[in-house]
């Protein structure tokens, strides 16, 4: 038996916590305690004397029956996700795998074994799967003439109870095992990610001008929405292909044969710039845009694109001006596995005409005068966004967050830009809203939707972040929200007293194997179902009071229903189809034809008690609905449909008054205002198993804001939910506290807009900074709304007071 702290090989399996994971384990396999740190389930996997190679196969153990979930390279710098329950489902190039075993004995009810490969030496590894079934590490070290290796430390595993605990406490050990990287809770965030942005590539793509980008912020800028970053994507730097080139044009006008002729810009961003003739001064360069924009729009930051070799092609030797470089022509080798997964033009193109690498003992030069900085703490989390592809859009949603499972342990991950004016253009905004990433558009200069884009972005230009990279729900992470028919993609995040939820209907279409690219394998699917719950936020108790008993207040952006759910509830939804056409030869139009808006249901559902609908009272947009201990309020979405759900935890305040903070109604993530929340006196609990079915058609979605139900001693109940208009409302919410024997209520919000919450009982008062407003209750349904004006500073946060 070979045993490593957690997983071990006994009787021919591989063990995680006594769960067998894979069978039949081949003799040659190793199992190698990890050091360090007090990570006491986990190891890593190796082979013994294995044949030296710079490419080799090693089969490890057979999985069968066993449901995972991975992550692979399907394209040459891009990641998507597969799940599955046999080896043979294992793609190559799998880059991250995680298992689901059922556990027994003393062991979990269920047991999570997460599988990442890592670099050892000059080789690095990654997963697949063959035809029987057997798990293999494939090890390569792309250079022919690289062939030895030692083997023992070639996939780390991890096993526990929590899957989102299980691949954090993994990749820790390895970056204590390899101290290459640091985990994204080490780094700082660039402050970027808390604006509003703007890029060049879908407006202009290669034709981008120092012009263009002058308009764009002028035409955002106009309809009220500043920019606070612009991205000057490709289009700006000095290139040409060479004289004997083979032009590689892709179909957004990049030409993968280019190669850099000089490091400045090219003439469209010089002053006076004509083309066939360099300006020698910076002043008068790029240097003169960036300073120009800066202080006519407002602009903290301006960013340019490159390729990593500066361009597709590398940098051309022997250029004038490039020399010190030492440039020198390279002709790649593609991996076999990348290969096997998609065949890459740019890629074919080097291979084709050759790549000019910058000479290694001179690349600091090179890149220190490309940039003056490096940023490590973000990074893309998927493919392109694809404007006129209609495949696509549903795959990106899905692809992010399942991507950012993995890559969220490293980085913030960006989730790419998308247009305002599209038919997807509310389902990737609600998307952007509950990642918890920058939020950032590529609109051509007078192509926006502003009232859109409002719901994402304050007056000053900032968002309404959450707090953590955007995941799937602990109970979407095995199934396949893609391609099954029948499952709803539901992403989780954190505000500072709140969380939200959106869920999204990914299905109908998928990255074919095949084909090797986006299809649609269903042109009508279905209405899908599913459930919505308190536990869909990971780590909810933490932004709660010390005592939350459980209770929460659900806000859905779409359907702007105000539900109270207790302890242990479930909550379904309905949304009605939304289709779209997008012409293959034209910028794509508005064309829906039918727009919808959320229902829920009349009936709640009793867990333990075969899902028996109950009737309730009839609900009306903005109501508060109150649903008994463990019951269901069902949620459907149709076809690209979503939802934006903010859940509130609610607080019972000492003069009896239950309160929920909502936050801003018109954002998406409404309770993302709320940065603060005092209360006094409070008695409340943890959460336990609540539940809220959800069901969407085919790109339906749904955002919903999270936020704990705070019970107060006077009996009353309270949730603040946020900006109602914004996709994550509870953004909005910093800060929320009690104060005084009569459990006034204090929160810190910012924004401006409609502010809503829960409260079981009507307030007295409501002032904003010591000025008292005007607001308005709804006895029935308990909601609270009053409104925020446009804020002198940038990121104020007003003092908001509700009176009892």
């Amino acid at each position: 038996m070979t045993v490593g702290a957690g997983i071990a090989v006994q009787d021919g399996s591989l063990l995680a916590l006594g769960a067998k994971v894979l069978r039949e384990v081949r003799g040659n396999v190793l199992v190698t305690p990890a050091a360090g740190g007090g990570l006491t389930n986990g190891a890593f996997l190796g082979v013994r004397s294995a044949p030296a190679a710079s490419r080799s196969i090693f089969p490890v153990g057979k999985l069968r029956d066993q449901r995972f979930v991975c992550t692979f390279r399907f394209k040459m710098w891009w990641m998507t996700q597969r799940m599955g329950s046999a080896g043979r489902d294992i793609p190559s190039e799998t880059q991250f795998l995680l298992v689901e075993v059922s556990g027994g004995g003393e062991q979990p009810a269920v047991v999570y074994t997460v599988f990442l490969p890592v670099l050892e030496g000059s080789f690095r590894a990654v997963l697949q799967g063959n035809a029987d079934d057997e798990l293999e590490i494939c090890l390569e070290s792309g250079d022919p003439d690289v062939e030895s290796f030692q083997g023992s430390h070639l996939v780390f595993v991890g096993a526990g109870s929590d899957p989102f605990e299980v691949i954090t406490s993994s990749v820790k050990a390895v970056e204590r095992h390899l101290q290459t990287f640091s985990h994204r809770e080490k780094k700082k965030m660039p402050d970027i990610l808390n604006w509003f942005g703007w890029c060049t590539w879908d407006a202009f793509y290669t034709n981008v001008t120092a012009q263009g980008v002058k308009q764009g912020l002028q035409s955002l800028e106009k309809g009220g929405v500043s920019p606070r970053f612009v991205i000057i994507d490709d289009g700006w730097q000095s290139v040409a292909m060479d004289p004997v080139g083979i032009a590689c044009l892709s179909d957004n006008s990049a030409n993968f044969a280019n190669r850099l002729t000089h490091i400045r810009e090219n003439h469209k961003f010089q002053k006076n710039g004509r083309e066939g003739h360099r300006e020698d001064d910076p002043a008068k360069g790029l240097a003169h845009v960036v300073n120009e924009i800066k202080g006519k729009h407002q602009l903290k930051y301006v960013y340019v694109w490159h390729a990593i070799t500066g361009y597709w092609g590398g940098v051309r030797p022997g250029a004038a001006g490039m020399e010190h470089y030492g440039s020198k022509m390279q002709r790649p080798v593609p991996s076999p596995g990348v290969q096997k997964n998609e065949r890459c033009e740019a890629l074919d193109s080097m291979t084709a005409n050759g790549l000019g690498l910058v000479n290694l003992d001179r690349a600091f030069s090179f890149y220190d005068e490309l940039h003056s900085s490096k940023r490590s703490a973000v990074i893309r989390a998927s493919d392109d966004f694809w404007p006129r592809d209609p495949a696509s859009h549903t795959i990106h949603v899905a692809s992010v967050a399942y991507n950012t499972v993995f890559l969220g342990e490293f980085m913030q991950p960006d989730w790419d830009m998308f247009h305002s004016v599209h038919p997807m253009a509310e389902y990737h905004a609600a998307a952007r809203a509950v990642g918890g990433c920058a939020i950032y558009v590529s609109d051509k200069p007078g192509s926006h939707d502003f009232n859109l884009l409002k719901k994402l972005v304050l007056p000053d230009g900032s968002i309404l972040r959450a707090k953590l990279p955007g995941r799937p729900t602990r109970d979407c992470l095995f199934s396949d929200p893609a391609r099954d028919g029948k499952s709803v993609l539901k992403i989780w995040n954190l505000n500072e007293h709140s969380g939200v939820v959106g869920a999204f209907n990914c299905q109908g279409a998928g990255w074919c194997r095949v084909a090797k690219k986006n299809l649609i394998h269903d042109q009508q699917p279905g209405t899908v179902s599913g459930v919505i719950r308190a536990q869909d936020v990971e780590h909810l108790a933490r932004v709660a009071d010390h005592g939350w008993n459980g209770d929460v207040v659900v806000y859905s952006h779409v359907g702007g229903e105000v539900v109270y759910l207790p302890k242990n509830a479930l909550l379904p939804v309905t949304l009605r189809s939304r289709e779209y056409e997008c012409s293959q030869d034209m910028e794509p139009e508005r064309t829906l034809r039918h727009r919808w808006r959320l229902q829920l249901s009349r009936h709640w559902l009793v867990p333990g008690s075969q899902e028996v609908p109950h009737p309730r009272p009839p609900a009306q947009n903005g109501e508060v609905v109150y649903l008994p201990k463990n019951t269901l309020l069902p949620v459907t979405l149709r076809s690209r449909e979503y939802e934006v759900f903010t859940v509130v935890p609610l607080k019972h305040l000492p003069n009896g008054v239950s309160f929920a903070e909502i936050g801003l109604l018109g954002m998406f993530n409404s309770s993302g205002a709320v940065r603060e929340l005092r209360f006094s006196g409070e008695v409340v609990y943890l959460p336990k198993n609540a539940l809220l079915p959800v069901t969407l058609r085919s790109r339906e979605y749904e955002v919903f804001t999270v936020v704990p139900l705070k019970h107060l001693p006077n009996d009353a109940s309270f949730a603040a939910i946020g900006l109602l208009g914004m996709f994550n409302s509870g953004g909005a919410v910093r800060e929320l506290r009690f104060s005084g024997e009569d459990a006034d209520v204090e929160l810190r919000v910012r924004g401006s807009g409609t502010v809503g919450a829960y409260s079981s009982t009507k307030p007295t008062c409501v002032a904003v900074d010591s000025k008292a407003v005007g607001f308005s209750y709804d006895g029935t349904s308990g909601l609270i709304s009053f409104e925020l004006g446009i804020p002198d500073q940038e990121m104020y946060l007003w003092t908001v007071t509700v009176g009892y």
